[in-house]
């Protein structure tokens, strides 16, 4: 029986590549000289610190820059409050990788309403989506495709 599975992942690597070119623009911005701000990449979170909030929103923007020429998809990043300490202001951005259990249930909700003969199951943080005809499982990947959802997905594990 045909199947296939819809995760969400990300390239670890290509968002590290994504914070090493923003911090070199960092450096060579005028706007940015002299001024404290960086950007650190650990354990799939990215700390920006700078010197005032309008900094730190122009750094977001050069990350979510060297982030789209990576392909990273930025409806992954996950944008948290500004923390004030003194005189740093600082700002985490997590990385949302697989599908939690809102949104597989929305997506099977989204299958379902298709009515096509298929059959669903989250299984952790992926969808499991089997079925008798290959046509109909390249439809649901389509459907899925065209969708607006808040985080990419990515189709794997495709057995005929």
């Amino acid at each position: 029986m045909p199947s296939f599975d819809v995760v969400s992942e990300l390239n670890t690597v290509d968002i590290s590549n994504a914070v090493d070119n923003a911090n070199r623009e960092l450096s060579t911005r005028f706007d940015f000289r002299g001024v404290n701000a960086s950007f650190e990449y650990k354990d799939e979170t990215v700390v920006m610190s700078a010197e005032g909030d309008f900094q730190l929103k122009q750094m977001q923007d050069m990350l979510r820059n060297a982030c789209s020429k990576r392909n990273v998809d930025t409806r992954a990043m996950n944008v948290q409050a500004i923390q004030r300490s003194g005189k740093t202001h600082k700002q985490v951005i997590d990385f949302k990788q697989g599908i939690d259990q809102e949104l597989g249930k929305r997506m099977v909700k989204l299958i379902k309403e298709k009515k096509l003969k298929v059959q669903t199951a989250i299984q952790g943080d992926q969808l499991r989506v089997t079925g008798k005809k290959r046509d109909d499982l390249q439809s649901v990947m389509a459907m899925l495709k065209a969708e607006d959802l808040p985080q990419p997905i990515q189709f794997t594990n495709f057995r005929d």
